[in-house]
């Protein structure tokens, strides 16, 4: 190579500087190892090209399993939030999720400075145009300037940047999200290394001016009175302030006829966009279009931060041609004067399909190359950050000759996540979904440090006073559950008191404080005034002891399904097994097991086109060979 071009050594390169390859960066360079992350754009650091939050319906349960592990995204927003709310705070525990409202400038600030201030990084603005890979095993990458730039393991977290295009009815241009640039050049280097290439789609709907709407014909969405962070290294006493409003309001038959009477203009029923967009996130006109007997959809106007008049409709995401995005947001109440600051478009992008990964997110087929995010086929923030700790870590564990951290469907949504990713072809960007978790009941959000803290812990990013915090809470969990189940109560006018003005049944005989807890009317906290022995214990191990004493059958039953689920993920399948040497698979399954080659029986079991009878017949030869091998020897 000519001298004048820059030749730099590394232990781990990162590629993207979104919210995946934030977290792989801080991981690597948290455990030690020399990392650069290269950004097409050093302002676009954690950058939140679409909705202004983090968490919601089981990403809440990804971002407090991130931090978990030693991530930096709960502690992010909970130092740039402006409101936060508990979803689904009426119904059972399993379903909780938190979800706050991001300041998005502040938001990508602060990770910024964050990055910039990490021992053993640099951030680097240059755009990634090719791998370097040598007999199997990447060596480098190199930047479109010609820059070459060696490491032992590299991720790849390019987001939605790869050759991206964004598009509004006739007009399209070749950009990454806000006007960013793309990254064009390094598809070509994925295909020639044989890595296979899909054309994915999402979108993002127009952000208006706030002094445009008339509020009064919308309805009010307050924050929670009592904030619960994010981060369990946050007080939650240090997050308590004033927040900011959000506010409800819907399309009508006029928005509809209007979207109706222009589809002809929409690139996605026009056949301007070939890519496959996210079923679960759909444009307003595809809901207008599949949903015909709804007569409105909700719209809830969100504040982007709180020095900017832009407000974001969540709920309007379009393609539409700008005069037909003007003329449909006009119809909405409270938007017929809204003034346009960002018009809606879709985005195309290049990403691959996740199933030629391993569960540890390297690449089967490229020793030391990971991939993290929106790259994987995946959808939202929290996805996108939860892979990319998980690539972080194991591309550390990869340079330093250790084995992968893998978490399990049954430790967490992680998990899910990444099993459903690698195991399972997704035909749209794939998005976590609560209804996903076969163990929802026991992967709650509020457990998330006690499942997943000593995984952390072990690789290097918990310290040991906040894995010994971790399993003091424990302790106090455990002995206070124990205290309640042994506690027995009579009937004293005081707790028959208590029972009537809660709407409960009185007692004919005394029972233990865990049977009244259990009562649907009654809780931990409700019984507090009868109960003088009750130590002094914070919120979270309250909620703990709450929910461990009132599901205790229900988390029970689900333990015993763990064991039977982890029996099959333990059955390891060898990595040199010869699929087309296993007598009586189906052809179907023959090609599926070979291309997917699963790590385990589990894993093999929940490969679709897999059956019952095909994983039967595997492991009858799985069986023949243990035996053979036990005579050889």
């Amino acid at each position: 190579m000519d001298s004048h071009y820059i030749e730099e050594y590394w232990d781990v390169i990162v590629v993207g500087a979104g919210h995946a390859g934030c977290e792989a960066a801080l991981a690597s360079a948290r455990l030690g190892l020399q990392t650069i992350v290269f950004t097409v754009s050093c302002d676009s650091i954690a950058l939140m090209p679409c909705n202004p939050n983090v968490g919601g319906t089981s990403k809440g349960h990804l971002v407090r399993e991130l931090d978990a592990l030693g991530g930096e995204m709960g502690r992010n927003i909970d130092a740039t939030f402006i409101q936060s709310k508990m979803l689904n705070a009426s119904k059972g525990p399993a379903v909780h999720s938190l979800r706050a409202q991001a300041d998005k400038q502040e938001y990508s600030r602060r990770m910024r400075r964050v990055l910039e201030n990490t021992d053993n990084l640099l951030v680097r603005q240059a755009e990634v145009s090719d791998l370097l890979i040598e007999h199997g095993r990447i060596i480098g990458v190199r930047t479109l300037s010609g820059g070459t730039y060696y490491a032992k393991a590299v991720v790849l977290a390019t987001g939605v940047y790869l050759k991206s295009r964004c598009i509004f009815g006739e007009t399209s241009y070749h950009t990454g999200p806000n006007g960013l640039m793309a990254a064009n050049h390094l598809t070509d280097s994925l295909l020639s290394a044989g890595i296979s290439v899909r054309r994915f789609k999402t979108g993002t709907p127009a952000r208006v001016d706030r002094r445009s709407i008339d509020f009064s014909k919308m309805t009010e969405q307050f924050g929670d009175e009592r904030i619960v962070p994010f981060s369990f290294t946050t007080d939650p006493d240090s997050i308590q302030k004033r927040q900011v409003s959000c506010w409800l309001t819907y399309t009508n038959t006029e928005t509809h006829k209007i979207i109706r009477d222009n589809i002809d203009r929409s690139p996605l029923y026009s056949g301007r966009i070939h890519a496959t967009g996210p079923r679960y996130c759909p444009s307003i006109e595809d809901k207008v279009m599949k949903f015909a007997d709804k007569d409105r959809h909700q719209i809830f106007i969100e504040p982007e931060g709180l020095y900017t008049n832009e407000m974001y409709l969540s709920g309007f995401s379009s393609s539409m041609p700008e005069d037909v995005q003007y003329a449909m947001i006009r119809t909405v109440a409270g938007l017929e004067h809204a003034r346009i600051v960002r018009n809606a478009y879709a985005i195309e992008y290049d990403c691959i399909d996740a199933t030629q990964l391993k569960e540890s997110l390297e690449f089967k087929n490229i020793s030391g190359l990971f991939a993290a995010g929106q790259i994987n086929g995946s959808s939202g923030y929290e996805e996108a950050a939860a892979q990319g700790i998980l690539a972080g870590i194991n591309a550390a564990q990869y340079v330093k000759g250790k084995g992968p951290l893998i978490i399990s469907r049954s430790e967490g949504y992680i998990g899910v996540l990444i099993d459903d990713l690698v195991t399972k072809p997704t035909q749209e960007p794939y998005r976590m979904m609560t209804s996903r978790a076969e163990y929802r009941l026991l992967l709650r959000q509020d457990n998330a440090d006690e499942r997943l803290t000593h995984y952390g812990h072990a690789v290097g990013l918990i310290s040991d006073e906040r894995m010994k915090k971790t399993a003091q809470k424990q302790e106090e969990i455990d002995r206070e559950v124990d205290r309640i189940m042994h506690t027995h109560v009579g009937t004293k006018p005081e707790i028959e008191a208590l029972l009537d003005h809660f709407g409960s049944q009185r007692l004919e005989n005394g029972t233990t404080l865990a049977e009244l807890i259990r009562r649907p009317e009654l809780s931990y906290e409700k019984l507090e005034s009868i109960d003088p022995d009750r130590p002094a214990l914070s919120r979270a191990v309250q909620e703990e002891v709450n929910i461990r004493i009132k599901y205790e059958g229900y988390i029970r039953r689900q333990q015993i399904q763990v064991r039977h689920f982890e029996k099959l993920e333990k059955r390891l399948i060898p990595d040199d097994i010869r699929y087309e040497d296993v007598y009586g698979l189906r052809i179907e399954a023959l090609q599926k097991l070979s291309s997917i080659r699963p790590r385990s029986i589990g894993q093999a079991s929940r490969i679709s086109g897999v059956s019952p009878a095909d994983i039967s017949v595997l492991l009858v030869y799985l069986e023949k060979q243990s035996r053979s091998l036990k005579t050889d020897v």
